[in-house]
Formats: C-alpha cells, sequence, structure tokens
C-alpha cells in the first residue's frame, strides 16, 4: 500500500491550512481594532466625564475660601495663576489645566510625564500649570482645593514639580476625599526631598493660597473649558487628540517637533525654580 498522500486529499489539506491562516489573520486584526476602539472609547468617556464634572460643580458654592489671593512665589501669567515649569524661552508651551482629585488627570500625568519632562529637560516644551477644584463642586469635600493650596506652597519653595508628581502618583480613588487631610499632604511632602519644613507645614495648615487657588478656578470656568485635564499646545487643544489623532507619547512628540521646526531649544533659566 503506498504511503503517498493522494494529490486531492493533498490539496485539500492545504487550502484547509490556508483557510486556518486567513482565520488566524482576521481574527488579529478583529483584537487590534476592538482594542483601538476601546482606547477612543476611554478617550471619549474621559471627556464627557470632564465635562459632567465641570458642569456640576458651577452652581455649587465649593470651598468657602476668602481674603486676598496671594500667590505663590514664581508664578506668572494673568494674575498669577501660572505655575511655570520649564525654560521661560522654550519654543512651545503646554498648559495643562488639572484637578488633583481627578481621575483622568492622573491617567493622562502618568502617562505622560516622562516624555513632558524629556521635552521640558531639552529645552523643547515648557509647560504652565493651572490648579482647578471640579471635583470638590461634583462630589463634595475639599480635597482638590486642599491638594492645589499645598501644591501652591511647594512652588513658593521650588518643588511644585516634584510634589505634583507625587499627588497624582498618590491620587486615592475619586469619591475618597483623602487629600481634604491636610496631615495627609504634609505626608507626602515627605517623599520630596528638603519639602517637608515648618514654613510648607504651616502654608498648607493656614490655607494660604485658598483665595488664590478659588481664582484660578473661576478663571477656568470662565474661560469656557469643558473638562480636565484640559491641555493646549500653543493654545490648540491636544487631549483627547488634535486634527483627528488621538494623544500618545510619540504624537505628542511629533507635534512639538512639528511647531517648533527651524527655532532653537530654550536655554533661559526657568522663571521660578519649579522644575
Amino acid at each position: 500500500m503506498s504511503d503517498k498522500i493522494p494529490e486531492g486529499n493533498r490539496s485539500a489539506r492545504e487550502r484547509l491550512a490556508q483557510q486556518r491562516e486567513r482565520d488566524k489573520g482576521r481574527e488579529k486584526r478583529r483584537r487590534t481594532l476592538i482594542v483601538a476602539s476601546a482606547v477612543v472609547g476611554v478617550l471619549a468617556l474621559a471627556a464627557v466625564v470632564g465635562l459632567i464634572a465641570a458642569n456640576a460643580g458651577k452652581d455649587d458654592g465649593g470651598d468657602t475660601a476668602s481674603g486676598p489671593a496671594i500667590a505663590p512665589s514664581g508664578a506668572s501669567g494673568e494674575d498669577a495663576l501660572t505655575l511655570p515649569v520649564g525654560a521661560s524661552d522654550a519654543p512651545s508651551t503646554l498648559t495643562i489645566w488639572e484637578d488633583f482629585r481627578c481621575p483622568v488627570c492622573a491617567q493622562f500625568e502618568n502617562a505622560f510625564r516622562d516624555t513632558v519632562k524629556e521635552l521640558t529637560d531639552q529645552g523643547r516644551l515648557k509647560v504652565e500649570y493651572h490648579l482647578v477644584t471640579i471635583i470638590d463642586g461634583n462630589l463634595g469635600g475639599s480635597g482638590s482645593l486642599r491638594a492645589a493650596n499645598a501644591a501652591a506652597c511647594a512652588q513658593g519653595v521650588g518643588k511644585f514639580a516634584p510634589y505634583h508628581d507625587v499627588l497624582f502618583r498618590n491620587q486615592p480613588p475619586e469619591p475618597d476625599d483623602a487629600f481634604g487631610k491636610n496631615s495627609r499632604l504634609i505626608e507626602l511632602a515627605g517623599e520630596v526631598k528638603g519639602l517637608d519644613t515648618p514654613e510648607f507645614r504651616s502654608c498648607v495648615e493656614d490655607g494660604e493660597h485658598d483665595s488664590w487657588v478659588k481664582k484660578s478656578d473661576t478663571a477656568f470656568r470662565e474661560g469656557g473649558f469643558q473638562g480636565t485635564p484640559t491641555v493646549l499646545l500653543n493654545g490648540e487643544s491636544v487631549f483627547p487628540s488634535k486634527g483627528g489623532e488621538q494623544i500618545s507619547p510619540e504624537n505628542l512628540k511629533k507635534w512639538v517637533a512639528e511647531a517648533n521646526k527651524g527655532k532653537k531649544p530654550g536655554t533661559a533659566t526657568p522663571s521660578a525654580p519649579a522644575s
């Protein structure tokens, strides 16, 4: 009896193998589309959540901060509401409006922290941070205000950038108002070398910059922004997308490179020792 496989059977097996490979390819493409759609969906949901949060807090009395708005040392811009990081003469500016209780803000920061730091260290980008208190107005509590005040206190001694990162790395769940406790904010300051000083503690406990934070939050609402994070590259919104492209570390680098074409990196000492 011959060991050879009849030609007809061989062809059938080959066709079956080819069909299986085609099926595998279709399944791989299907999974890729599902993942891509999920990412787009998350970004879209983030924008909707931010919009809901912003609108929900509009009529809320929020915090009761009163008294003169004391800006932290090194704050810049209109009404000194900007906390700058990076060379002041960098050719491009990334403007970020954030709430320390906002989970999407934490997702953005944790995903783009290294990229933004790389661009600022290279003098290709400067960052202008603005602090808001949307979640306090939406869910109650005072964690947004207390954390923003503490961050402003850190700015006053040149430690804003590292403390800002520590707060977002240790952000509690959105309904948890853990940042409403000054003791927790002071505890986290211990993770930033040289920040936990009597002066910093006094600034946090006294709410020295509460009215300044409130003024920044008012500027956000009056600016017509839709939610947090609001991220603008040279005044153009890039979150969650720009020109039909979803934001990503690679795209952010590309957009900055396009904006900086023909321009020299910044070298000037930052206007504040925030970085």
